[in-house]
């Protein structure tokens, strides 16, 4: 009986080969997508998902509500894309950029007026670092209107809280690379935040034994002074560790939303629609106490627990799509402003020539605001108090529901009004008053410095706003209303103090309707 000689030897290398040059295209798309196919079905659906590692970041399904618009807004994955593009830019700049005192600023003119699309480049690493600061405050600010903090989201809310740290610290260490005098003098503007609880040990006469304040900024800097130490230190933090930290977080972060259950939302009402096969379908009556996987059925108390398939999607191709979007408005935006507005490049720094106004970058202007009145509370107390609030809401507000809407608590919307208005006219009020008679160093020029530590418009800001909170805790009768009242005033007069210290503060910190009444030098 004849038997068929293998392929391979019924015809010659030369047609084998060219044979496989012919199919390498396709044999390319089999190998890089290992389905081989756009997904038919559910089941190829969710193996498109399994089998990609950027998709697999992601659960199979993905409830409707998470890809409503008016939901998320889009702000954790705009801060994410803004991250992106900063890694790419950044990387294109060090390629020219030297990180020393003699040659930064030359290298920044080379960039700016030599390179090929060099300014341009530029631009967008400014512009996607300011997006993506403004897209983190408005995530952390979305996560808590919508209550997305709560049980088993906590430990989250602290990796985003991290997050938003690394974030300040990203653009604060790249504000220094230029070495122009805007860097210069905003940096050290930044060190003497940190190097604020010296008024304190200074006014107790313990800073030769006691200098944290020293400590803090000597760390910062490298130096006491702001130099080729501060640069290199600035420039490796910048480029390497805390991009690298912030990846890990970042990673974390979004492992967390799938093990958490995906984000925050109500429960469905049992029985209801879920697509299946690319058709919205009835699903089956979920039973009690048991999680739907995709191996068994089993016991259990995680966040998956009691909850059927009703309200979903596949996450591809709907979640992708979503993501695209987000992607391609976070690029447009970046690129439309790039274009037209052009990242500052002053003279070369000079630490004989201060700016006046010197002012740090604008994310911290409001803390140089309250600095102006007292550094130890503006530069440390204050900050402290805020991050550890806001470390401290989800385990202090332990009450469920609301979880995954705006302002989901009966009353919420309302407190959160008046609550914008307290803190509004609070902080208005405050900042009229210091500017229209002054404070207590204007009217006591001999008063003890401790006096000023203690009370500073600052402070009795922080006052107001407890105390707000703690009156609507009583009258309310709800940790979460009293969390709103105090996250809302905050909000509201780190806004406010922003907005003051960016516009109305000229030179020698002087109150000015606007910077065209600034004198002429």
């Amino acid at each position: 009986m004849a038997t068929t000689a293998p392929p391979s030897e019924t015809i010659s290398a030369t047609q084998e080969f060219l044979s496989n040059l012919r199919q390498l295209p396709r044999n390319l798309k089999d190998a890089w997508f290992r389905l081989g196919r756009v997904p038919g079905s559910e089941r190829e659906e969710s193996q498109a998902t399994f089998h990609n590692l950027f998709l697999h970041l992601h659960s199979v399904r993905v409830h409707r509500r998470t890809l409503s618009p008016s939901l998320t807004l889009g702000l954790g994955l705009i801060a994410t894309f803004s991250f992106v593009v900063l890694v790419i830019t950044g990387l294109l700049l060090m390629i020219y950029y030297k990180p020393s005192t003699a040659l930064a600023y030359p290298s920044m003119k080379d960039i700016h007026y030599v390179v090929a699309t060099g300014r341009f480049i530029r631009n967008l690493h400014r512009w996607a670092a300011h997006i993506m600061v403004i897209a983190v405050f408005a995530h952390m600010a979305r996560v808590f209107f919508t209550a997305s903090y709560k049980r088993p989201r906590e430990f989250n809310w602290l990796v985003g809280l991290g997050l938003l740290v690394l974030t300040l610290a990203l653009s604060f260490t790249g504000y220094l690379l230029p070495y122009d005098q805007l860097a210069y003098w905003a940096t050290t503007i930044g060190a003497n935040i940190a190097n604020s609880p010296r008024e304190l040990t200074d006014a107790l006469g313990i800073t030769p034994y006691f200098d944290p304040g020293g400590l803090q900024k000597r760390l910062l800097l490298g130096a006491q002074t702001v130099g080729e130490d501060s640069l290199i230190r600035f420039y490796v933090l910048h480029v390497f560790l805390l991009p690298l930290l912030l990846v890990i977080l970042l990673s974390v972060h979004f492992w967390r939303i799938r093990k958490d259950g995906g984000l925050a939302r109500p429960e469905d009402p049992a029985g209801g629609w879920a697509e299946w096969g690319g058709k919205m379908q009835r699903v089956f009556e979920p039973l009690a106490t048991k999680t739907y996987g995709l191996m068994a059925v089993v016991r259990g108390r995680r966040p998956p627990v009691n909850r059927g398939p009703e309200g979903t999607v596949m996450s591809w191709p709907h979640l992708f799509w979503a993501e695209l979007a987000v992607f391609m408005l976070t690029i447009a935006i970046t690129l439309v402003l790039s274009f037209y507005i052009d990242a500052p490049l002053k003279e070369l720094a000079n630490p004989a020539v201060p700016e006046n106004p010197a002012k740090a970058p604008w994310y911290f202007l409001g803390l140089q605001e309250l600095v102006s009145y007292s550094a130890f509370m503006g530069g440390l107390v204050i900050p402290s108090i805020a991050v550890i609030g806001l470390a401290l809401i989800p385990f202090l507000d332990r009450r469920p529901g609301g979880e995954g809407v705006w302002f989901g608590t009966p009353g919420e919307r309302t407190v959160a009004w008046q609550s914008l208005l307290f803190g509004l006219a609070s902080t208005v009020g405050m900042l009229a008053f210091t500017v229209n008679f002054g404070w207590l160093r204007n009217w006591f020029p001999e008063i003890h410095q401790l006096w000023i530590i203690a009370i500073n418009p600052g402070s009795i800001l922080v006052v107001l706003f407890a105390g707000w909170s703690l009156w609507v805790l009583r009258r309310r009768n709800s940790v979460r209303l009293a969390a709103v009242a105090l996250f809302t005033c905050f909000l509201v007069g780190f806004v406010v103090l922003t907005y003051f210290a960016t516009v109305h503060r000229g030179p020698n910190w002087q109150f000015y309707w606007w910077p065209s009444q600034w004198p002429v030098h």
